[in-house]
């Protein structure tokens, strides 16, 4: 069994997400003021990511739709009963100032570079392809993935086989062909690897704790993975 193809991750995997997403609210705070119940920018910051992974999953659980989650995550955090007008105008103000810190890793590109001519390449994300495909070419990397494929398009997300074997179909590869990188052990390489993938844990934390995954701590450490094939045997020569 041959990885002829890297299927990735975008956000936190290629893509920056949580340092853009805290810059640009730390920017906004400072325009629109810290809302009630908030002692500090610190502490609101903490809040509005923790608010984000409660009803990012709510969404990924098929509880909500993709707009949904977003008023969802506004109107907890301010403690206000918004209508949707008024949640979308004050995410919208937010955005511009998230999008302002969009960023790659420093080592996305080298990495590309590395794997080009050797891997194809295609993203899979539980996001939007209206997000995820403008992100990407705003960030110059769109033509550096055949394909990019998206749970609300798919109506399926991550850790669902059925959304890791729709980007090998949109490949045309058997899943045990391709390699899955992302930041998440259980969305990402658990998900991949119980669809048939190599499913490969992106720990750019260096949070450790999971020896059943494959583990990498950094993008540079990709291509010797994938060099050694015979489906990652040696775990522990990577980060």
């Amino acid at each position: 069994m041959v990885i002829r193809a890297v299927l990735w991750d975008i956000d936190d995997t290629i893509f920056d997400y949580s340092g853009a997403d805290r810059v640009g609210m730390r920017t906004h705070l400072e325009l629109e003021g810290l809302p009630d119940g908030y002692g500090s920018v610190e502490q609101a910051l903490v809040a509005w990511r923790a608010i984000t992974d409660v009803h990012w999953a709510r969404f990924a659980a098929g509880e909500t739709d993709f707009l949904g989650q977003r008023r969802d995550r506004v109107r907890e955090f301010l403690s206000r009963a918004l209508d949707d007008a008024e949640a979308d105008d004050w995410f919208a103000r937010h955005a511009a100032h998230y999008e302002a810190a969009w960023s790659l890793f420093p080592d996305v590109l080298p990495v590309l570079d590395r794997l080009a001519g050797r891997f194809r390449h295609a993203v899979l994300s539980n996001s939007s392809i209206h997000n995820q495909d403008r992100k990407l070419r705003v960030l110059g990397v769109r033509d550096r993935f055949e394909a990019v494929v998206c749970a609300v398009e798919l109506g399926v997300s991550k850790p669902e086989p059925g959304a890791f074997h729709a980007a090998c179909d949109a490949l045309e590869l058997e899943p045990y062909e391709v390699a899955y990188v992302g930041d998440e052990p259980d969305i990402d390489a658990v998900g991949a690897t119980a669809a048939g993938l190599a499913g490969i844990w992106l720990d750019r934390q260096e949070r450790g704790g999971r020896p059943e995954l494959v583990r990498i701590s950094g993008l540079d450490q990709l291509p010797g993975l994938l060099a050694g094939d015979t489906r990652f045997g040696a775990l522990d020569t990577f980060g």
